[in-house]
């Protein structure tokens, strides 16, 4: 179900489905002439749906002026279900410059649906049914102005991604059995995707002859010949899980570790991954203010040519001495 080319018969999907309402649309009718509350919903739709898009999922249909359901397709492993979108979609509603400051609430759900168009001509749209979008819908209604509700099925898939609060289950109309669901309270301080996904240990197997290569290529290191190793292939063969096993085989010894993540969603920032490393080191909190950061940054890097604390957290790094 493609947002450019939607099939014309009917397809059933795993999808991750975000219900977005905008906070007191009907109190703007009230106090706005027609023609700019049209202005105002027109760059929330218009905002709402580009930060969507910019992360592979479709809005599927616009309900009255203040609601819309989007559709995130399972995606490979470079972006878990709903890991970036619903907080990008509130924070990016948040800075429009229109003449009210607007806010959204948002709920999400996983799983089976089926998709199709309906209505003809200018009417046609997507249609996404079945219990998932209710459910997304039932959670937003729930939440609270400027929060995310995500239904337990959401919370599996994102693992410790993100700091969450467990609400418990919830009656929700049109449910026979409550809904457990979960407020999502802001992205986690885990740095690697594949480290908040996993779901416990598991053995590496069929690896012997690769992770034998790396110890020797350690050895070398070690004895003052420097070596680069590039592990490269297609998502989900076992990458992430290959130089955890290295970083496992070398945890008694000395060394540093510098570990630098891209995405495809960070493109226009060249300095990503760089930024990213900054923040660990310095030690960044979600509630530290502007000051607080340059306050840490500042620490950070009057230290980095002395005896105090190094540019790099050791905790937190991967590079051979």
């Amino acid at each position: 179900m493609s947002p450019a080319a939607a099939p014309a018969e009917a397809e059933r999907r795993q999808l991750t489905v975000m219900f977005c309402d905008l906070v007191g649309s009907t109190p703007l009718s009230t106090r706005f002439d027609p023609e700019d509350l049209r202005e105002i919903v027109g760059a929330y739709h218009g905002c709402a749906a580009d930060t969507v898009g910019r992360f592979g999922g479709f809005v599927a249909k616009y309900m009255g002026d203040g609601s819309f359901i989007s559709a995130i397709p399972r995606r490979t492993r470079t972006m878990p279900s709903a890991r970036l979108v619903p907080g990008s979609v509130i924070d990016a509603v948040g800075r429009l410059a229109t003449q009210e400051p607007l806010n959204v609430r948002i709920g999400i759900a996983t799983g089976v649906v089926v998709g199709d168009l309906i209505g003809a001509g200018a009417a046609q749209e997507r249609g996404v049914v079945g219990e998932t979008p209710n459910l997304a819908a039932r959670l937003q209604a729930l939440a609270r102005p400027g929060t995310l509700f995500v239904a337990d099925s959401t919370r599996r898939q994102i693992g410790t991604l993100f700091e969450i609060e467990d609400l418990g289950p919830q009656p929700l109309a049109g449910f026979a059995e409550p809904q457990r669901a979960w407020r999502v309270v802001g992205e986690s301080g885990v740095v690697s995707r594949f480290e908040a996904l996993r779901s416990g240990t598991t053995p590496l197997v069929g690896r012997d002859e690769e992770l034998d290569l790396l110890l020797r290529r350690w050895q070398q290191a070690k004895s003052g010949e420097g070596r680069v190793v590039l592990v490269s292939g297609e998502p989900g063969i076992g990458k992430s899980r290959l130089t955890a096993a290295l970083s496992q085989r070398i945890e008694t010894e000395p060394h540093t570790r510098l570990r630098y993540f891209c995405s495809p969603h960070d493109q226009d920032s060249a300095l990503y991954p760089f930024m990213g490393q900054l923040e660990r080191a310095a030690g960044f909190t979600r509630d530290d203010t502007t000051a607080t950061k340059l306050d840490k940054l500042e620490a950070l890097l009057g230290d980095a040519g002395g005896a105090g604390r190094p540019l790099v957290d050791r905790r937190d790094a991967f590079a051979f001495r």
